[in-house]
Parts: C-alpha cells; structure tokens; sequence
C-alpha cells in the first residue's frame, strides 16, 4: 500500500501549479463553447446584415452597424481559436478582461430594450442564453486561471516600446470612455454619430468600442510582446472587417456630422499602426530567439 508521502507527490504532480503559466481546462471548454455562436452570429450578420428582422435576434439599422458587431465577433474568433491552440495563459490572459466586459453590456442590453428583441425567435433564445451565461464562464475562467503568469516573457519574446504602450493606452482609454458613454447615454449619440443608430444600436457600438479600450489599459502593467501578440492578431482581424463594413456600406456614412470623418480616419489609420507595429515587434522577438539560440549553442560549445 502506497505511503502518504508518495500519494502526496503523485497529488502534486497531476494538480496545477499557481505561476505554471499553463492554460486551465476550464478555459478552454469555454472557447470551445463561444467559438460556434460566434462564427453563427458572423455569418448572419456580416453576410446578410439587411435581413437581421427575419435572421437575427432583433432589427439592425442601418445594416452597417450588423456589420460591425460581426466584425467585432471576427475577432473573438481569431482570439478564441488562440485560446485553444496556445498552452501559455500569459500570451491570452489580457483578452479576458475585455471579453468580460463586453459579454456582460451585451447581456444587459436585452434587458433595456426588450421590446426591441424578437421573442421567441430562435435567435433570440440563442442570443439570451449565450449572453445570460457567457460572462459567468469567462468570470470562471479569469478566476482559475489568473495567477497561473508568472510574469516571465516567452524564450522570443521582446518589449513594446514604451511610448507605443503610452500611446495605445492613452488611446485605450479614449475608446474605453467613449464607449461607456455611448452605453450609459445612447442618446448623445442620435443624430451626431458617423451613421444613423437608435439608443440599442449606439450602447452595442460602444460595447465594441470598450474592447480595445479594456486590452490597452494593459499595456501599462505589461510590456511582454508575448503577451499582446495574439491579441494584436484578433484586433488586426477586427480591423480588416471594419474597414470593409465601411467600404461597402460607405453610403450609409453622414458625412455632414462631425465625427464621421475622425471615425473612418481612425479606423484606416489603426491597421496601419497595428500592422506596423505587429511587424516590428515580431522582428525584434525573432531576432531575439535566433541571438538566444545562438548564444546557447556557443555555451555548450564551449563547454
């Protein structure tokens, strides 16, 4: 019969290790649970954003703000794939804020405009369960996964510049605030945003602004590549699809309003900057390992 000694080693070893840096179980499930209503809710909202009256949950007017919710849902599923593919908690950890708060404002949107859903709907129950349950399994994920970073870069890893985080951060904070307001008073935003939305479609515009604003406060805290490198990829993935929402739906844009010039101009201007960037900061990591293995092929070398 085993001793106690033995039984506790065998414990330790199949038990996770606060700071091992690995990816919970429990946070996979939940990707693999998202990822389906995601790449559902992209199809009927980015490829057929005029019928969302007989597709989708409730009406979306114009089909340019369908657009970019799926948009925003393009790269949650870009993020939610790394989730799975990755086995360092450190290299997705930063995303989960963001994807919390944007679930849980997502879910309380039904709640004040219940009049606007279409109950009853297939897509509508589909959309209510997502959204009711979403937020506690990424709550659960944040919680057992949290300390497991260790604070330790990856073996090619590099820094972000610092005045490129001060920058994100600062502009993360802009968005952040944006959003929030556009959340909490839909109605500043009727008649003064870069395309026409009712008090429904402006807080869920601004629950997507809240996304990046939420990643880049971050920045401030950690400056691992690593660590924003797969969220920079699912941001890139967003951009792309917002900048094509607008291309295609440009004449739904009114231009008369001031903001619609700074809005389209931020969104070209961002996947230039992000692009730019994610290549420089790639470089310098890859540079990195290749100088670290190196230097490790010499010390054995010499040895």
């Amino acid at each position: 019969m085993p001793d106690g000694d033995s039984s506790a080693a065998r414990s330790s070893r199949t038990r996770p290790e606060r700071g091992d840096d690995r990816i919970r179980p429990l946070t996979k499930a939940v990707a693999v649970i998202v990822l389906p209503f995601l790449a559902a809710a992209v199809v009927l909202l980015y490829l057929f954003p005029s019928d969302t009256e007989r597709l989708f949950a409730w009406t979306i007017q114009p089909p340019l703000t369908a657009m970019v919710l799926a948009a925003a849902y393009c790269g949650g599923i870009w993020f939610f794939i790394q989730v799975l593919r990755q086995q360092r908690w450190h290299r997705v950890r930063h995303g989960f804020p963001g994807a919390l708060l944007f679930a849980t404002l997502l879910a309380v949107a039904p709640v004040l405009h219940w009049d606007r859903f279409h109950a009853g709907h297939i897509s509508f129950i589909t959309w209510a369960t997502l959204y009711f349950v979403t937020p506690v399994l990424l709550l659960g994920a944040l919680i057992v996964n949290w300390r497991a970073d260790r604070g330790r870069p990856d073996a090619a890893d590099t820094t972000i510049p610092r005045l490129a985080r001060i920058l994100l951060a600062m502009f993360g904070a802009a968005a952040l605030a944006t959003g929030l307001v556009l959340f909490i008073a839909p109605t500043v935003a009727i008649g003064s945003w870069a395309w026409e939305v009712t008090p429904l479609t402006a807080r869920v515009v601004g629950t997507v602004l809240t996304l990046p604003g939420t990643v880049h406060l971050w920045l401030l805290l950690d400056s691992r590549w690593s660590a924003f490198r797969c969220i920079f990829q699912a941001q890139l993935v967003s951009l792309v699809f917002f900048n094509l929402a607008v291309l295609l739906c440009r004449d739904q844009l009114i231009w008369s309003n001031p903001v619609t010039l700074p809005v389209v101009s931020v969104l070209a201007l961002a996947i230039v900057v992000y692009g730019w960037l994610y290549l420089y900061c790639e470089r310098r990591a890859r540079r990195n390992g290749d100088s670290g293995s190196l230097s490790s092929r010499t010390d054995r070398g010499s040895v």
